[in-house]
């Protein structure tokens, strides 16, 4: 099904564009390390000829325990995103949690992420849908995957046609997620573009008492079957010592594997794009 085209600082997805790549650390966890990733990942991306967003978070305001790392806040976490944005020539996202951060980070951000626990905030969706930006909702793991034609009515009522859905797996009993690639064609058949995090989906939700776990191994796989069965993009949470993490180590794919990665999907991509 040919889905609507979304533009993300110049970045295509969607209508009958190649997959397209969304990655970076879960958090910005210092501005040398997020430029370092920035640079490293875009030139990666490159290498293999796949469109690319960089996506951070300025701040985590779903950790599991209080004492966990957050990020730098809004005001250092946007001012560190724009320089990347301007330095480097790549689109930004991140995510907002708060309607009062909405308008701010609008003005840095080139597409708008809704966390999955915030899927059906309906002024949260409509704040972010009012500025016109594209906005990514990412699919909460207690939703359905036809459920999510709400999220994406809330924001086309604010007059942004920009919306798109991500999968990051559904909730299987406590601390588990599993993926459902029938999810997949679902929301692609409401017309709006469907990336797949291929990170979260492997994630052990507070799995380690405090924090999360997860099994990285597990995302090269699902990533694979995500894009043979039809997306528009993929979403990773990408670090070059996912061990030393402050955020999502144990389900982030490592640096030096990213390329081998990349080179499969693209290939299976190829195959599966004129079948959609």
């Amino acid at each position: 099904m040919r889905v609507r085209e979304i533009d993300i600082g110049g970045v295509k997805i969607g209508g009958d564009n190649p997959l397209a790549l969304i990655a970076g650390p879960c958090v910005i966890e210092s501005e040398t390390h997020a430029r370092l990733m920035a640079s490293e990942l875009k030139s990666i991306a490159a290498a293999h000829k796949i469109p690319f967003v960089f996506k951070a978070s300025y701040d985590k305001a779903n950790r599991s325990s209080a004492a966990n790392f957050r990020g730098p806040g809004l005001k250092t976490g946007l001012a560190i995103l724009r320089r990347i944005r301007d330095d480097f020539t790549v689109p930004v996202l991140s995510d907002v949690h708060e309607t009062t951060d909405v308008p701010e980070a609008a003005e840095v951000l080139d597409a708008l992420q809704i966390p999955a626990f915030l899927c059906r905030q309906t002024d949260l969706l409509a704040a972010a849908g009012r500025t016109g930006k594209p906005v990514n909702v990412k699919k909460g793991q207690f939703a359905a995957p036809w459920d999510m034609k709400h999220a994406v009515e809330k924001i086309a009522a604010t007059g942004n046609p920009n919306a798109f859905l991500t999968e990051r797996g559904v909730s299987f009993g406590y601390n588990n997620l599993v993926v459902d690639m029938r999810a997949l064609p679902v929301m692609r058949a409401l017309g709006v573009p469907v990336v797949f995090d291929a990170t979260h989906s492997v994630q052990l939700p507070a799995g380690l008492g405090g924090r999360s776990g997860g099994d990285r191994t597990m995302a090269p796989v699902l990533a694979r079957a995500a894009v043979a069965a039809g997306v528009d993009a993929l979403f990773l949470e990408v670090h070059d010592n996912p061990d030393a993490a402050e955020c999502d180590g144990p389900n982030m794919v490592p640096l030096a594997e990213l390329g081998t990665l990349l080179e499969m999907v693209t290939a299976i991509d190829r195959v599966t794009r004129p079948l959609l």
